[in-house]
């Protein structure tokens, strides 16, 4: 009896990682197919790039206003959870250069799905809760970082330099390009004197 019991938690174990693990899949490729796509994607496409069936798709997330709310929760969490895995392996002015970028792919995913987003029933309220406060508080953690080892000085609001990315996320194709070229500018124009690249003659 005892052996049954193991084995029936086994199993059961192995099924709620096997669900996560489909839900997953499903997250990353509605957020891709969003992002390249827009919001009204198939869900059925959706569901054939995540290498599941639709049944599972539904299972997992009943009508489309959940999975577009599931895929910003999931950008968001994903955004947040880089910067203490990025300051552990990148030195500290990569690793905020680094999640800079991942910011702007962050951007990109909310700027497609945003405007069904504001369409849900209750609109967004609850679901933006305490997305300022994750984003702020990542992007403090790394900026604190690379200003203890010398490599900025911090004169402004961290969330100045974020809404300056923001600034330029238009309609505009390759405006994620430019993006990341004024993340470079900005942290090269926050180096210390000392450690600020000199143009060759």
């Amino acid at each position: 009896m005892r052996k049954s019991k193991r084995v029936a938690k086994t199993g059961e174990g192995k099924l709620r990682a096997d669900a996560e693990r489909n839900r997953q899949h499903l997250l990353e490729a509605a957020k891709l197919a969003f992002t390249e796509h827009g919001p009204d994607t198939s869900l059925e496409e959706i569901a054939r790039q995540a290498g599941v069936g639709i049944g599972t798709l539904y299972r997992h997330f009943p009508n489309r206003d959940a999975l577009l709310a599931d895929v910003y929760r999931h950008a968001l969490k994903q955004l947040a959870d880089a910067a203490p895995a990025l300051a552990a392996k990148e030195p500290p002015l990569e690793a905020l250069r680094s999640w800079m970028r991942l910011f702007v792919d962050y951007i990109a995913t909310k700027k497609v799905i945003a405007p069904a987003l504001q369409r849900m029933a209750g609109g967004t309220s609850e679901l933006y809760a305490g997305t300022v406060d994750q984003i702020s508080g990542a992007m403090n953690l790394l900026l604190s970082r690379a200003a203890a080892n010398g490599d900025i000085q911090v004169d402004i609001e961290p969330f100045d330099l974020l809404r300056a990315v923001i600034s330029v996320a238009d309609e505009k194709p390759g405006w994620q390009k430019t993006a990341r070229q004024l993340i470079d500018i900005m942290l090269q124009g926050m180096r210390p004197v000392s450690k600020q690249q000199v143009p060759q003659s």
